[in-house]
Order: structure tokens, then sequence, then C-alpha cells
């Protein structure tokens, strides 16, 4: 098929995610390798958001791809009641590579389905039915992880369910009070929390659930201290702790789960993109002991037709240990402290730049009118005039790739990229971000 053909079916056959259908202009792909892609016209593309912060070891991964093929010959599914040996081996290797409380996992589809079992074995341990979580966080589509989701793309599932109670952000950047420390906003938001907590009454609490550093909503990294104070509230009032780490997993930031980066053991865990990158789609749920000694006395009311396929399981296993034998989190660590470095410079230079924020290779731009006031570029939950789209398309017509949301770009690129070549996307940023300047 042509490109402009491929194209064409799209439109008129596959309804796109996020998207008014009659703006949609998909390029046809050809061929990927590593960091690159290459349209049907033979135009060369990079990935700077490893897709959907999902492909970290990029395109044409052969350990994944062998691994696949592999099981391929043995056998491509077995339900999740028998013994397979690829998911046997994976459940062992993501418990050894967690905290000495966590025990067991279930295997799920992808992210959305992980934060609703989640949610789903908080309850059914705790016997309590609140759920918390932050008005800028997305944890799926599907209508339980549609209600946890706190920024706009949880409104079409409004009037929501009973239970799902949403508190903000520590958005040092965005917050009315300028505090002289991170130790300090965290206090202030922890304090606000707790009080938050006694409002809704602890004992109906079950869980207060995290993306451990909000993702897509602008990268927002906790300050020091916060993630800390949040595990005491949680044993204070007995509540479970779960972090979301389908976009901070899988060495993203510099270590195997991001929360590594703030000393917290959590009692629940999601997990997704990373451990497969995308090559056949998987997430799981990781619970401490504590959880899964409560099942084996317990009916466990969470079953998948696909939970733990044997494909995705062998992706998942050559994917996990391939960061392992590479030592990827160290590259991660090191490309980042360029990533951070150009950004910070990138701040400096331009007056569209009001804040920076990046830890590895997960990293964001955010978009302001005026450094001084900090007024957003576009208003939160309203791009009307689609100036975040225009920028995106500069951006495209350069060839670097990725996606924005809000007044924030995203900057996360495959975990193999080089210094060289993040210093060469780079400058197309550079350039773009001279075109906003010039627009304010």
């Amino acid at each position: 098929m042509t490109g402009e053909a491929i194209r064409d079916m799209i439109k008129h056959y596959v309804l796109q995610s996020w998207s008014v259908q009659k703006t949609i202009n998909p390029i046809p792909v050809e061929k990927a390798e590593g960091i690159y892609f290459w349209d049907s016209d033979g135009k060369r593309y990079t990935d700077m958001s490893s897709q959907l912060v999902n492909l970290n070891l990029g395109f044409g991964n052969k350990a994944i791809g062998d691994a696949i093929k592999a099981q391929v010959d043995q056998y491509c599914f077995l339900s999740p009641g028998y013994g397979s040996e690829v998911r046997a081996k994976l459940a062992g290797k993501i418990v050894s590579l967690m905290p000495d409380n966590m025990a067991k996992v279930f295997f799920t589809n992808a992210g959305a389905e992980a934060n609703e079992n989640a949610i789903k074995m908080a309850r059914m341990v705790t016997g309590r039915w609140k759920v918390f979580s932050r008005y800028r966080s997305y944890h799926g589509a599907s209508f339980g992880a549609g209600n946890l989701t706190g920024e706009p793309r949880r409104y079409p599932l409004e009037p929501g369910i009973p239970g799902f109670i949403k508190f903000f952000d520590p958005y040092m950047y965005r917050e009315a009070i300028r505090f002289e420390s991170e130790e300090e906003a965290s206090a202030y938001y922890l304090a606000k929390l707790e009080e938050q907590i006694q409002y809704e009454n602890p004992t109906t609490i079950a869980a207060i659930v995290m993306e451990t550093i909000t993702g897509s909503n602008g990268v927002i990294i906790p300050p020091k201290g916060y993630l800390p104070g949040v595990r005491a509230l949680c044993d204070k009032y007995g509540i479970m702790m779960i972090l979301d780490e389908v976009m901070t997993g899988w060495c993203r930031t510099g270590r195997m789960f991001g929360f590594e980066n703030f000393g917290v053991k959590p009692d629940i865990v999601s997990f997704a993109k990373g451990v497969t990158c995308g090559y056949v789609p998987l997430g799981g749920v990781v619970v401490s002991k504590q959880v899964a000694e409560y099942f084996d006395d317990h009916f466990l009311s969470c079953g998948l037709t696909y939970s733990g396929h044997p494909l995705a399981c062998a992706a998942g296993l050559a994917c996990v240990s391939y960061y392992e034998e590479n030592d990827v989190a160290a590259h991660v660590t090191e490309v980042g402290k360029v990533l951070k470095a150009q950004l910070e410079a990138l701040k400096e230079k331009h007056a569209c730049v009001g804040d920076i924020r990046s830890i590895g290779l997960f990293s964001s731009a955010e978009l302001v009118k005026d450094k001084e006031t900090r007024e957003a570029l576009v208003p939160y939950g309203g791009d009307s005039k689609g100036v975040m789209k225009g920028i995106l398309g500069k951006l495209f017509a350069k060839g670097f790739m990725t996606y924005t949301h809000e007044n924030m770009i995203i900057i996360a690129p495959a975990l193999i990229i080089t210094e060289d070549q993040l210093v060469e996307e780079l400058k197309k940023l550079d350039e773009v971000l001279t075109e906003v300047d010039a627009s304010l």
C-alpha cells in the first residue's frame, strides 16, 4: 500500500484516541529502528517521547523480538490458571527488583487495568471504600481508572463513582505561596492532605493513589520529604499507599522504579509500558506481603482472560533482563544530566519557558506568556485557539516527535538515546521556542 492509501484507510475506518476525527492526519510509517522512524516518503523522524513514554528501548530491539519468536514456537497462549515458565520467571524477576516488603504479581494487559485491579485489591483488603488521587493525574481511561484520573479526561465519566476523592499535587511552580525550601512545601502539602483525610473520615479510606512523579500532566517531581510524608500518613491511618509506576518504572528516572529516588516502600505498585516497551501489551500489580497473605485465605475477585499472556511475559522477561544486563539505568542517569542541563539553558534563553522539570530521561518544558506572572501559555483545560497544537506542528516539521499536554511539552526519549543524538534534537526544540518567543 502507498502511504496515502494507508492514511486514507486509517481516517476512514479507525477511531483515533483523544482526537476530533476530522482533524487527524496520521503519518504512514514505513520502517523504524532505534530512536528513529521513516514515513512512506523516506522522511526521518526522531521519537522524543518514546511513543507514549513506553518504547523505552526503542524500535527493533533484537532480544525482545527473539524472545517473542521463541515463545510463538512453543505456544502463544495459555490461560492464567496454568503454569507458564515465562510467566513464573517474569513474576519472580519483578518481585526481586522490588523492595523487601513486596511479594506477588497480578498481571494485566495494560496500565489502566493495573490501576483498576490495584484499587480493587486495596478495597478488599481494608474493607474500606474511598480512594484518594490527585487532580493533575492520569491513571487510564477505563471507568475505574478514569474516575481515579484527576485531569479533564475524567470529565466524560461524570457523574462518577462514589468514593473517588481528589487532592492537589505538590505543584510548587503553580502554588500561590512561595516556599523557602522543598521541605517547607512538603510540610504544607502534607498538612493539607492530612486535614482532608480527617474530613473524609480515615476509617473509610482504602488507598491513596499517586503517580510517583506526575507524568503527562507536567512531570511534577515531588519535593523533598513529600512521599515519605504520605507514607507516614498511610501508616498512621491504616491506608494503602498505591504508586502508579506505569510511566516512571523501568529505568525512566535513572532507577529501576521511580519511587527508589524517594526512599519509600509502597503497599501496591502498578506497572505497564516499559515492562515490554510495547512490543506486546502487558501491565500488572505488585502487592506487599500483607496484601498477598490476605488473599491466601480470602477470595481474590480479580481476573482477566489474558492475565500473564505468554507472549507478553516472554517480551517482558527479555526486556527487563536487557535493562539489567546493559545497565540502562546508569546510562539514563548520565544522559539525563545532559538533558537537564540543556533544558535549563533553554529556560534561561527563552521568554516562553517558565519552568523545566527533569529527572533521568523524563522531563517537561512548561510554557508561559510571562515569566514574572507565570501565566500559562494556554489556560488549564482549554486551548481553543490551538496554540500548543501549532507548536507541536512546528516540531513535527523538523522531525522532533513528541506530544504536549496543557501548556507542557513532554521530552522523554527512548532510554538508548546517545548524548550526541539528544543534543542534535534539542537544537530543533530551541529553534521552535525562538518562534514562540517572537509570538509573545
